[in-house]
This record gives C-alpha cells, sequence and structure tokens, in this order.
C-alpha cells in the first residue's frame, strides 16, 4: 500500500548512492539494525496530499519511538494519514499506528506487525561532558541527493551516522534535552542520539539555525523524558547502567580474571594435594609404629613359646632320670611342640611394611567437572562485563552431569569449562556460553548479528539436539557444528556478561 500512495508522488530526485554499512559489525551498526525510517503519506479521496518522514528506533520488536512531530497528521486525522516503517534491513516496509503520543515531551510510540527488529537498550547512568555522541537517522539533504523515486523512501537502507560531542543538560520548553554538535537534519527527528558503545541517551528532535557562520547544535529529548515517556505508556523496555568500555579492553581484562582465577583454583588443587599428602605421610608413619608394635609383639610371643619348649624338653629329661617315663614323654611332647609353635609364629612374623590404599593425583592441566550441581543462581559481575542491550538481571541455571543444562541445553566440554554455541530463530545474536564448575563462573558473550550473518550462522548450526544426550556420536556432531557457527562470526563480539553462580536450593 505504500508503495502504492509513494508512486503518486512526483518528486524530482537525483540518482541514488548507495550508504555502504560497515564491513565488520560494531556496537552502531547493531543499534542501527534497530533504526527506521517513519514516513506518513496523507490521502484525501485517494490523492496523495501530504507526505512527510522521520526516523525512529525499536524498543520492542514491533515497537517504535519517534518524535511526536513526525506523526502529528496521523494522530490529528488517524482516517486520512498512513503511517509506514521502513527497517534498515530485508526488502519490506509495514504499516503502523501511533499508539502512545506526548506533544509535551515531543514522543510518540508505534506498534507494527510483520517482522521482528533489534530493540535498543536506553543507558540509564552518567553521560559525561565532552563525550563522544552519535546520530543515527536519515536526514532529509541525503535523501534529496541520493534519492531517484519516491519508492526510495519505502526501500530499506542503512541509517546515516554522524558523530559529536555531549555539550550538556538544557531545558527548551519545560522538557529536559540534551546538546550536543553530531550532524542533524530534517528527517533525523525521532532518531536515537547514542554513546559510543551505541545505547541510546536521547532522541533527537531539534537543531539550532546556524546563521552567519554560527555552529550549529542539535537537541535530542533526554532518557530521563524518554524513560518517564515509556513508563507512563506502560513499555517495557532494556536499560543499561553500567559505563562504557572497549569490548577489547573488556576481553583483555576478563581474560586475565580467567587466568588469575584458573590460577587460584589450581592453586587450591595444590593445597588440597599437599594437604593429602601430609595426611598420607603422618597415616603411614603411624601404619609403621603399629606395625613394628605388632611385630615386636609376635617375635616376643616367638621368644616365650621358644623358651617354653626348651624347659619342657629340660624337664622331660628330669622326669626319665627319676623313672617317671609316661610323665617325661608328655612333658617332651609339649615342650617340642611349643619350640614348632615358636618356629610357625617366627617364621611368619609381620614384616614391618606397611601399604595403604594409592592416593589419586591431583593434575595441573585444565579439568572439566563432570557433577550435577543442581540449582544455581548467577548474579552479574558489573566489572568484568560489558553490556550494549542486554539485561542485567540474575540468570537461574540447573546444572546436572555431563554438562546438561536445565534438563533440555547440552554443553560440550573444551578449554577446562563447559561450551556451548546458541544460535535463536528469533533474534538477531549469537551466544557463546560457558560454565566453569571449578569457579562457578557463567559467561555469556553476545554477537549482535546482521540478517544475513544470521542466515550464515543458523545454516552453519543446522539441526542441533533438542535435549541433553549421552552419545559419542551426537556430541562429536554438536562439536562439529558449533565450530561451523563460529568460523562466522565476526572477528569481535559486542557484549560479554560474566556471572558468579551460588547454590539456590
Amino acid at each position: 500500500m505504500l508503495i502504492r500512495l509513494l508512486t503518486l508522488l512526483v518528486l524530482p530526485l537525483a540518482a541514488l548512492i548507495g550508504i555502504a554499512a560497515p564491513a565488520s559489525a560494531d556496537d552502531i551498526s547493531a543499534t542501527g539494525r534497530g533504526v527506521v525510517r517513519v514516513v506518513t503519506i496523507a490521502v484525501v479521496d485517494d490523492q496523495v496530499v501530504g507526505f512527510g518522514h522521520g526516523s525512529g528506533f525499536a524498543v520492542a520488536p514491533n515497537r517504535i519511538v519517534t518524535n511526536a512531530h513526525v506523526v502529528e497528521l496521523a494522530e490529528r486525522y488517524p482516517d486520512n494519514v498512513v503511517v509506514g516503517v521502513v527497517p534498515t534491513e530485508g526488502d519490506k516496509s509495514y504499516q503502523g499506528k501511533v499508539i502512545a503520543y506526548d506533544v509535551q515531551r515531543d514522543l510518540a510510540l508505534i506498534e507494527f506487525t510483520g517482522a521482528r527488529l533489534p530493540q535498543t537498550a536506553l543507558y540509564t547512568g552518567p553521560i559525561d561532558e565532552g563525550g563522544a555522541v552519535v546520530s543515527l537517522g536519515f536526514p532529509g539533504n541525503v535523501d534529496l541527493a541520493t534519492a531517484r523515486s519516491a519508492a526510495d523512501y519505502i526501500r530499506p537502507t542503512s541509517p546515516v551516522r554522524s558523530e559529536g560531542v555531549f555539550s550538556g543538560r538544557r531545558s527548551l520548553s519545560d522538557v529536559e534535552v540534551l546538546l550536543h554538535t553530531a550532524n542533524i537534519a530534517r528527517g533525523n527527528s525521532g532518531g536515537p542520539l547514542l554513546d559510543r558503545c551505541g545505547r541510546v541517551i536521547g532522541v533527537n528532535s531539534a537543531i539550532t539555525r546556524g546563521e552567519e557562520g554560527d555552529s550549529t547544535f542539535g537537541f535530542a529529548i533526554a532518557d530521563t523524558e524518554l524513560a518517564a515517556f515509556l513508563r507512563e505508556a506502560k513499555q517495557p523496555y532494556t536499560a543499561v547502567g553500567t559505563p562504557c568500555t572497549s569490548i577489547e579492553e573488556r576481553l583483555r581484562q576478563d581474560s586475565d580474571a580467567d587466568v588469575r582465577a584458573a590460577a587460584d583454583a589450581a592453586a587450591a588443587r595444590r593445597d588440597v594435594a599437599t594437604q593429602a599428602a601430609l595426611s598420607r605421610e603422618r597415616a603411614l608413619e603411624q601404619a609403621r609404629i603399629e606395625a613394628e608394635r605388632r611385630r615386636e609383639n609376635v617375635m616376643a610371643i616367638a621368644g616365650l613359646l621358644l623358651v617354653a619348649g626348651a624347659l619342657g624338653i629340660g624337664a622331660a629329661g628330669l622326669l626319665e632320670s627319676r623313672g617317671r617315663r609316661r610323665a617325661a614323654i608328655w612333658t617332651a611332647a609339649g615342650g617340642g611342640v611349643a619350640v614348632v609353635a615358636a618356629v610357625v609364629v617366627f617364621v611368619a612374623r609381620p614384616s614391618g611394611a606397611v601399604d595403604l590404599p594409592t592416593a589419586s593425583v591431583a593434575r595441573s592441566g585444565p579439568v572439566v567437572e563432570d557433577k550435577a550441581l543442581g540449582r544455581l543462581m548467577c548474579r552479574l559481575i558489573p566489572e568484568r562485563s560489558r553490556i550494549t542491550i542486554s539485561s542485567s538481571e540474575d540468570v537461574p541455571l540447573g546444572w546436572g552431569a555431563g554438562g546438561c543444562v536445565n534438563g533440555k541445553t547440552q554443553y560440550v566440554a573444551g578449554n577446562g569449562r563447559w561450551e556451548r554455541v546458541l544460535v535463536p530463530e528469533a533474534e538477531q545474536t549469537v551466544s557463546l556460553l560457558s560454565f566453569d564448575p571449578a569457579t562457578r563462573t557463567y559467561a555469556n558473550t553476545r554477537y549482535l548479528m546482521s540478517a544475513a550473518g544470521m542466515t550464515a550462522a543458523r545454516a552453519a548450526r543446522g539441526d542441533t539436539p533438542g535435549q541433553c544426550t549421552t552419545d559419542p556420536a551426537a556430541i562429536t556432531r554438536l562439536v562439529g557444528q558449533q565450530s561451523a557457527v563460529r568460523a562466522t562470526l565476526p572477528p569481535l563480539p559486542n557484549e560479554k556478561l560474566v556471572y558468579s553462580c551460588t547454590s539456590a536450593d
């Protein structure tokens, strides 16, 4: 419908110049996939009588924030104005409707159906004056220079980015705004103002006029106003308050932390092994003492039997000399038995050697524990994490034996921990999940992918087990699939969330 309406417009526009997306994924590009062009087309008696466009961004897979003035005609004349939502990826545009409208804050919320967009996150932490900011949107002067027909306004294309600095908070008509130097123009209205990690800090709304060489500044509806508007509209949103750090620095620091944690775990294992060795030595010494005592006792018994036998034989001779032959025979026999018993006891005496069960040897290399840990509650470690769009809420984890998680997801052992690569169907993310039972550290390394990247990752994944398994062939196949998915990923992830897990039982 949007194409049919726009073809009624006659616009003398220049040739289209494609805006190429960056070759590798970055935080701004990842956020840009949730930025849309918002178009409004006024129709009276099947004739187009008005056309406007601005920008917007997804706060939910099917809901868009934009400026109120972008969709003002749709709010005033809902039966005569069509609202279009044009994503940055794909080949379709969608019709939307205004579901929340705040003229004072100059904010509106649009709902549409037919597609799911990667949603953006609102940064709720402090913004430093002079800090870098990035604007994303569809400036009208770029459209005038590049579009060749009206249909180009509803053809998905990448948003234009411009960079500047945050110049402070101001009040504009009793609304808190952010003053910044990122270049914006008509058409950027409703688009996001981002920090360098791609989190939304404001909604571009207005610009100052540059006259006689004056600099041009942009005004963005502040994060505080946006949050209040979304709360009043009963629209859930993702909020992130952790400071912005580079992913390279975070990965390096987290790798160092992993090394330290592994070293601590190895030291703990060595301490256990040392204590076990000391206990074994003490047990051996005590066993040697006991064995020597038993040996001496047995030899003493043998000596007593030998003496008793000799005395018996001597007594038999004395009895024989006195004519008591019968008594002499019995006495001699008893003495002989005693001597034989003495010999037997002496020969069978304990050797004094001791032998304890062989102690297990602690291995110094990476060892993956394989045992059920039960229900765990994993809490984010902010100083080890980098978050751009994800929630920082606790993560429950049911850890079973053999890498079976929550009774259905199979992990595989590798690199001293349990690992799993997840490629969901409904999100444009790939997650590398890992769990170290020794330190009870859970990590989620997330790649925010393009639509083409997700297609490649899903093709590499193929069909994965829908349940836990101990079948060696299935495990081998899963390892191969995970390696294939890793090969499709960009060089660097966008997020890494690290959690410390404790028992929830």
